[in-house]
């Protein structure tokens, strides 16, 4: 009896650990799932901030007066540059920004000392292609249109009354961004702005003119990018 009943016993335990062993091997046999790996998605929005050279070609004239030129001021002012990509390649870009600037006279009209003075708003949209192969350094170069406003405007003696009229202008652009991760970059970039305005002027002793102002500006600004 203890013989049989030892033997049950021990039969019992093999067939239990056989199934164990055969549970376990059905378990490590059965394939784990893993959840795909999501990238996040890359918003089409950017922005960039930078400080902007604004270095204006000096040439003009004032009709009828043999000689006559016109020099302007530098400056430096704040850009915020606006930035939608429809692919990873190409990209449109909105430049917003404002300077002062002065006009003076040059040539046969150097006496004349300044003209006057005109605040510029030259807001630019220009369609990019980006460079996408480089890594972290992704350059860039464009090309678009410019409407330039001129306000505030105000005439230095002799000059009695200066008015700069608002003008199209083509403008052309090169520059590249350093990422230095998803979001966080920083940007240089060069741009050339067509641009030369008519004007209506009344000097003393002279009376009323007209002229074109040769402004064809550079724009040479650096800052910071932040891709959404």
């Amino acid at each position: 009896m203890k013989k049989y009943v030892l033997g049950a016993t021990l039969a019992a335990g093999l067939g239990a650990f056989a199934a164990g062993e055969a549970v376990a091997a059905d378990m490590q046999a059965a394939p784990v799932y893993k959840a795909p790996v999501v990238e996040e998605q890359q918003s089409p929005w950017q922005i960039r901030i930078r400080a902007l050279g604004v270095l204006p070609e000096n040439g003009g004239h004032v009709n009828g007066i043999f000689g006559s030129d016109l020099d302007y001021t530098n400056s430096i002012t704040p850009e915020l540059d606006i930035t939608y990509y429809f692919t990873d390649n190409f990209a449109a870009e909105l430049i917003l920004g404002t300077t002062r600037a002065n006009i003076d006279g040059a040539g046969t009209i150097s006496s004349l000392g300044q003209i006057g003075k005109t605040w510029i708003l030259p807001p630019t949209l220009t369609l990019q292609y980006h460079f996408t192969n480089f890594g972290a350094f992704k350059p860039y170069v464009g090309a678009g249109v410019n409407y330039t406003f001129f306000y505030s405007q105000s005439a230095s003696y002799p000059t009695l009354d200066l008015k700069v009229k608002d003008s199209w202008g083509f403008a052309l652009q090169a520059g590249f961004d350093y990422m230095f991760d998803k979001h966080w970059g920083i940007n240089f970039d060069v741009k050339k702005i067509f641009l030369e305005p008519e004007f209506d002027v009344v000097v003393a002793g002279v009376g009323a003119a007209s002229g074109r102002a040769n402004l064809n500006p550079w724009l040479i600004g650096g800052g910071i990018t932040y891709r959404f």
